[in-house]
C-alpha cells in the first residue's frame, strides 16, 4: 500500500522522537551502569543491566518516544497552538510527568519479570515495584524522561516554528555550505490584500491570514512542496526539480488549494464577510541555496528565477488570469487533458534583457 505524502511526512516527524529517547535512554543506563560502584550492587531496586534487559529497555524507551512523538504531533500541537513557548513548555511538562508516571508503572514491572525470568503477577515483581517507586533509582529514571521529554518538547516547538524540512536541513548541514539546484518556485498572492485589510482591520486580517496560510497547507504537503517563505499576504512555495516535476505536483497543487479553500468558503463567509481567493506565478531555474545570516539563521536561496516569478505573478492582473506558468516550466511538465494551457505570446518582465513566454493554465 502506497503511503501518501501527508503520512510519509509524519512518520519522518515522529522518528525523531523515538531517536531522542533512544540515546538519551543509553546515557543515563551508561551513567546509572558507572555509578552503580557508589551504591550497594545489591540493592533492591536497581535491576541489573543484562543483555536481554538492554534490549528489553531500547525498545522500550523507542517505543515511548514514538508514543511521545504522536501526541505531540496530533494532539499536543493542536491543543496549545495557541500558547506562548514558555506556556507550552509548562503545559506540556505537567501532562507529561502523568503520563512518564503511567509508564513507570507499566514498564518497570516488565523489566522486572524480564530480570528476574518470573510472570509478571509474581508477588516478588511487584513487592519490588513497590521498593522502586519511593527509591532514588525511581527519581533517576524520573529525571532521564524529564530530559527526554525537555529535549523532545523544544525539538517539536523549534521544527514548528522553523518548519520541519528547514529544520532538517540545518541538522544535517545540507546547506552548510552552498549548493546549486534546480528548483520550481510558485509565488502566491491573496487577490485584492489591501481592500480586505481595510475592511477587517489588522487584528481580524490577521485572523483570517492565519486560518487562509493553515488551509493551504494540505496542499503543499499533499503535493511535496516547502513552503519558503511568508511574506504578508504572499507565500513563496518551491520544490526541488523532481517532486515538482513528479504527476505535474506544482501545478495540481495551485489547484488543490483552490479547492480547499472552496470548500472552507461557508466559514470565511460567516466569520469574515469575505471569501480569500489568489493568484500565482510559477517558474523553474537554477538558484543557489545556504545558509545565510549572522544573527539569524536562513536556509536562502538567491538567483534570476525568484526575481522572475516575482514578476510573472504580478502579471496575472494584466491578464486577468488566477495561474501564469513560464514556458522552461511547461515545457518540462507532462499535464492531463483536464487542464486548459493557453499560450500568451512572449512577454517582457522587468529586469530581464530577454522575452519569456507564459501560459495560462485553467481547469476544463
Amino acid at each position: 500500500m502506497k503511503l501518501s505524502p501527508k503520512t510519509r511526512r509524519n512518520i519522518a516527524r515522529v522518528i525523531p522522537f523515538g531517536l531522542i529517547w533512544l540515546l538519551m535512554g543509553w546515557v543515563f543506563i551508561l551513567v546509572e551502569t558507572a555509578a552503580m560502584g557508589t551504591f550497594s550492587p545489591n540493592s533492591s531496586t536497581i535491576i541489573n543491566l543484562t543483555w536481554p534487559v538492554f534490549i528489553f529497555a531500547s525498545i522500550a524507551v523507542t517505543i515511548v518516544g514514538l508514543l511521545v512523538g504522536l501526541v505531540e504531533i496530533f494532539f499536543m500541537e493542536r491543543l496549545f497552538r495557541n500558547k506562548s513557548f514558555f506556556q507550552k513548555i509548562i503545559y506540556k511538562f505537567g501532562l507529561y510527568v502523568l503520563i512518564m508516571l503511567l509508564i513507570n508503572a507499566i514498564t518497570y514491572p516488565l523489566a522486572a519479570s524480564f530480570e528476574s525470568n518470573i510472570p509478571i503477577t509474581d508477588k516478588v515483581v511487584w513487592e519490588k515495584f513497590g521498593r522502586y517507586m519511593v527509591s532514588i533509582t525511581f527519581l533517576s529514571t524520573m529525571l532521564q524522561m524529564a530530559v527526554s521529554i525537555l529535549l523532545c518538547v523544544m525539538y517539536a516547538t523549534i521544527s514548528e516554528n522553523l518548519g520541519f524540512g528547514i529544520l532538517t536541513n540545518f541538522l544535517t548541514g545540507k546547506y552548510h555550505q552552498p549548493v546549486e539546484e534546480n528548483r520550481i518556485f510558485m509565488f502566491l498572492d491573496l487577490k485584492s490584500s489591501t481592500t480586505v485589510a481595510e475592511k477587517l482591520g489588522h487584528i481580524r486580517y490577521f485572523e483570517l491570514l492565519k486560518e487562509y496560510y493553515s488551509d493551504l497547507s494540505n496542499a503543499i504537503i499533499n503535493h511535496l512542496g516547502e513552503v519558503y517563505q511568508y511574506i504578508g499576504d504572499e507565500i513563496v512555495i518551491s520544490w526541488n526539480y523532481k517532486n515538482g516535476v513528479l504527476n505535474a505536483n506544482c501545478i495540481k497543487c495551485f489547484f488543490a488549494m483552490k479547492e480547499d479553500l472552496r470548500d472552507r468558503s461557508g466559514f470565511y463567509e460567516r466569520k469574515f464577510g469575505v471569501i480569500p481567493s489568489f493568484k500565482a506565478g510559477i517558474h523553474i531555474g537554477n538558484v543557489t541555496t545556504g545558509e545565510i545570516g549572522a544573527l539569524k539563521k536562513e536556509i536562502f536561496f538567491t538567483g534570476d528565477v525568484l526575481n522572475a516569478t516575482s514578476r510573472i505573478q504580478g502579471m496575472c492582473n494584466d491578464y486577468r488570469a488566477e495561474l501564469l506558468v513560464s514556458e522552461e516550466l511547461i515545457s518540462q511538465l507532462s499535464l492531463e487533458e483536464i487542464f486548459i494551457v493557453k499560450s500568451l505570446g512572449e512577454v517582457n518582465l522587468k529586469g530581464r534583457t530577454e522575452p519569456m513566454e507564459l501560459y495560462s493554465i485553467q481547469i476544463s
